[in-house]
């Protein structure tokens, strides 16, 4: 039989197979980012349009969508990681209290949904050091994580995230398993599991196809779960309430539940549970890498003057 959680291959770094808790083979991470309308106001930050359309079609994720995603978890007995932007929260200030009532993890996921290219980096350590300051006057405590607004990242990011003694950041993705990064935890994520690039359609324009089959993701999703797990990897998967709240994505979203929670050595944890373990087991400091940027190559052509 194929040693398929062999990690290394000559020539290549001898990474050691992931160690999860005895017993488990693989984890599971559920997360739901809760954007609400704080991209579409974020987009439209210099005046926002009177049209109703989109601000409506994501405004069902707090009105329906995220109470049947607390409902799923709570039916399949799961945790899961909330990522919330802080201006969301300051709209719903009962939003963060219910999701910690209801045993799950709240995240930071940016202030205003602020993208990482339309900001400057003393304007990225502003909007960390608010969002701390609302969930902490919220809750009555400091969230334990980061995940960057469209999982992007930059080594002041890091540096600013590693100086306020954040547990860990969910933005990357560099191994199917967490490791470290700048010192920093990295719980990675992954865009074919991530229900926006399938499902998205606002009806915006900038749209290139039309949503995908919930069979077809399905399908997909179950797939890369089962050989995850095969490898001892890490599956984290990530829904948004306005998206993934519709009826049948819940109904897709049950059968993928019913499998994983039926796999006894499947492990299903928030992010800070799963960046609690690596911190305190064998696996760290064994995938350790630093966030190098490559130089530029300038203007150099190829069989020419420089």
């Amino acid at each position: 039989m194929v040693k398929d959680r062999a990690q290394s291959t000559k020539g290549f770094p001898p990474f050691p197979p992931y160690t999860w808790p005895e017993g488990k083979q693989s984890a599971v991470l559920l997360s739901v980012d809760v954007d609400a309308v704080a991209p579409y106001l974020w987009e439209h930050r210099d005046g926002v349009p009177d049209r109703l359309a989109r601000l409506e079609i994501r405004r069902f994720g707090l009105r329906s969508g995220l109470g049947r995603i607390l409902g799923l978890f709570d039916r399949y007995g799961v945790k899961a990681s909330f990522y919330v932007p802080a201006v969301v929260a300051e709209f719903d200030p009962d939003l963060l209290p219910v999701l910690l009532a209801a045993g799950h993890e709240i995240g930071l996921h940016g202030y205003f949904h602020e993208l990482v290219r339309d900001i400057r980096a003393d304007e990225f350590s502003a909007a960390l050091d608010g969002s701390l300051e609302l969930f902490k006057r919220q809750t009555g405590r400091l969230p334990v994580g980061f995940r960057s607004p469209a999982w992007e990242m930059t080594p002041h990011m890091l540096a600013e995230i590693k100086a306020r003694g954040l547990a860990y950041d969910s933005s990357l993705m560099g191994f199917d398993h967490p490791y470290d990064i700048d010192g920093v935890v990295e719980i990675p994520v992954q865009w074919a599991l991530d229900d926006a690039i399938f499902y998205k359609f606002e009806g915006s324009g900038n749209e290139r196809w039309a949503p995908a089959s919930g069979r077809a993701v399905l399908e997909d999703w179950l797939a890369e779960w089962r050989a995850l797990h095969r490898f001892g990897g890490l599956f984290t998967l990530t829904v948004h309430d306005w998206i993934s709240g519709r009826a049948q994505r819940i109904a897709g979203l049950e059968k993928l539940l019913e499998a994983m929670t039926a796999e006894t050595g499947a492990w299903i944890a928030t992010a800070a549970e799963i960046a609690g373990h690596h911190a305190s087991s064998v696996n760290s400091g064994r995938f350790s890498v630093a966030s190098a940027i490559p130089s530029a190559i300038g203007a150099r052509r190829f069989g020419g003057e420089p």
